[in-house]
């Protein structure tokens, strides 16, 4: 697929080069219940602008399919994942993130994903995070990049939601056991706009972004 035909707006007030907070001093804990939790930690990330242009530019972005009750549907929004330990390596950054990373958490975030969100018609909805359905218990992070957007936990089975704006910049961390873990959305925000300015990624180390390793 070929680099996609976007237009964003670069923030005027953000670091000429990528800093990352390894000391997370702005990091705020929520806990969910039953052991699970959320980190959000503003600002963790700055001068990521450039990264964003060229994971736009670089990144071998593809479409996925999804299952919608009895039909299967195109997914809308552009993903990619890397593994650490196999094939093509994603961009230093993105390594030296899921380093500062593991080392907060304790884990070794053995893949690499991104998501792109090409404007307010990209979306997607509720659902859990594949490595918590494998592992008893997990470690998911996710540093937004770009524009804005909502981002929103759920309990899974339903019941009240946390709900953030997902800023440039931002890392967010969850864990805990799957039944309070709960599930993710980010929701569509408009009709589909070529060369809209409100294109947005997050590399998760995921969904959003990094992934533990049993």
């Amino acid at each position: 697929m070929a680099a996609p035909d976007l237009a964003w707006q670069p923030s005027l007030l953000d670091a000429p080069a990528l800093e990352i907070d390894r000391s997370f001093v702005a990091l705020h804990r929520r806990g969910l219940g039953d052991g699970a939790w959320v980190d959000h930690a503003p600002g963790w990330c700055r001068g990521a602008d450039g990264l964003f242009a060229r994971l736009l530019a670089e990144t071998p972005w593809s479409g996925r399919e999804v299952r919608m009750y009895d039909r299967v549907v195109p997914e809308p929004r552009l993903t990619h994942r890397w593994r650490l330990d196999d094939g093509p390596v994603p961009p230093v950054e993105l390594r030296t993130m899921a380093a500062v990373l593991s080392e907060r958490y304790g884990v070794g975030f053995t893949q690499i994903g991104v998501n792109l969100y090409r404007d307010g018609a990209d979306s997607v909805a509720w659902h859990g995070d594949r490595v918590a359905r494998e592992l008893p218990e997990a470690v998911v992070a996710l540093v937004s990049l770009g524009a804005p957007r909502p981002f929103r936990l759920r309990p899974t089975g339903g019941g009240p939601s946390v709900g953030y704006l997902r800023a440039r910049g931002i890392c967010w961390s969850w864990a805990g056991p799957v039944s309070a873990r709960g599930s993710t959305p980010c929701p569509r925000r408009g009709r589909r706009r070529r060369g809209s300015a409100s294109s947005s990624g997050t590399p998760t180390w995921s969904e959003r972004v990094f992934r533990r390793s049993q």
